[in-house]
């Protein structure tokens, strides 16, 4: 499945065409800003590291559509290519602990003395400075220190986590992708480059934005779980069904919910007289779970599915591919026999970067003949 044809051969070039990005090995959110902007035509030249599993890495979809070489960045003649190739980029992406890049001569004063428009993108748990900037961590421990984290539990219960969406790939990859492109757009005006201080903590807590305006609104004020969005509205949360099947119903709008009462032939039922009500919001969750429950989901599908009430199926990771609207739209694909994800999002009358899987040191050559640079290794081989 490899989504909608393309047929017109003037559609618009991807819109990241002609950018380059010289991108460090990394793990999580880096590699993700590099999928996004190779997704939309960027050039994104992946700096390997020696002795990486290469087969896990063929299977790995973050690290679909770059170019690739494998440097070891302890070597000088090594970190002078990665130099060289930073001089002919738009951008640079590093996600190393503070200190680090430039303590392999790869830091931002070094690269911009070399590159002025090269916007430089740091990739950090915690920011370059500040008490915890040193501190090991993983998106749970940055998503934990800024409400967000808290804010998912329920049933006083400790908050499960939640993958590892929120902070890596939202609050940083996300974020460090659209930062790439605003500091692209000013370099491109001014000839001057920027360096991006994109912290997951920091990223993760933008995206609590929403969350502060609700509170702000007096709206989320109850412990967790008992809120509008955290699963304590029963119009606003998910149920089993009668084989196990879960589906969510998001009826918030008074127009959806009296769409989703009227179908459960609840309209008359006086404990769903008012939404809003959050007295009875416990007892309503009660009252819907025993009726989600009585039934398959192919029941509630067939009644609600087309009652414009926000209803879906919760649908798994293998079935996604093959659900209606994502086969309507291509919205996954197959690369190398790997099913994933299509680019997103989408731009009207541009051309698809169709994914391709990483293949270890396979444009090696390519990338030095365009340097004009021998390859280090060989050198060091012959001497």
């Amino acid at each position: 499945m490899t989504g909608p044809a393309i047929h017109d051969v003037n559609l618009k070039l991807p819109v990241l065409h002609g950018v380059r990005v010289i991108e460090l090995a990394g793990i999580g959110p880096a590699p993700f800003c590099g999928m996004m902007l190779a997704d939309h035509g960027a050039d994104v030249i992946r700096i390997d590291r020696p002795g990486a599993n290469a087969e896990e890495q063929q299977c790995d979809v973050l690290l679909r559509s770059r170019r690739t070489i494998t440097l070891d960045l302890k070597d000088p003649a090594s970190i002078e290519v990665v130099a060289r190739l930073a001089e002919t980029a738009d951008g640079f992406i590093e996600g190393f602990r503070p200190g680090v890049a430039e303590r392999l001569g790869l830091g931002p004063d070094v690269l911009l003395k070399r590159n002025p428009a090269l916007v430089y993108g740091r990739m950090t748990g915690w920011g370059q400075d500040g008490p915890l900037s040193n501190a090991a961590g993983h998106d749970l421990n940055y998503i934990s220190i800024n409400g967000c984290l808290a804010a998912l539990g329920q049933d006083g219960k400790p908050p499960m986590p939640p993958l590892n969406l929120i902070g890596d790939y939202g609050g940083g990859g996300m974020m460090l992708a659209f930062g790439f492109v605003s500091a692209l757009l000013a370099a491109r005006q001014s000839g001057h480059g920027r360096v991006i201080d994109c912290s997951m903590a920091e990223g993760s807590a933008a995206l609590m934005a929403g969350m502060w305006s609700l509170k702000h609104s007096a709206m989320w004020e109850k412990e967790p779980g008992q809120n509008l969005l955290d699963g304590g509205a029963p119009f606003y949360s998910s149920y089993a069904c009668a084989d196990g099947e879960l589906i969510t119903i998001g009826a918030i709008e008074p127009q959806f919910y009296a769409r989703l009462i009227e179908a459960l032939e609840l309209d008359n039922d006086p404990l769903f007289a008012a939404q809003r009500n959050e007295e009875n919001w416990p007892a309503m969750k009660v009252r819907l779970g025993e009726i989600f429950a009585s039934a398959p989901r192919q029941v509630w599908t067939n009644l609600l599915q087309h009652r414009d009430c926000c209803y879906t199926e919760v649908v798994s990771m293998a079935d996604a591919p093959e659900h209606d609207h994502n086969r309507a739209r291509g919205s996954y694909l197959e690369s190398d026999g790997l099913m994933q994800p299509h680019p997103a999002p989408r731009f009207a009358d541009t051309k698809v970067v169709l994914p391709k899987m990483w293949q270890r040191d396979a444009d090696r050559e390519d990338i030095l003949a365009e340097l004009g640079m021998a390859d280090p290794y060989r050198v060091k081989q012959t001497h």
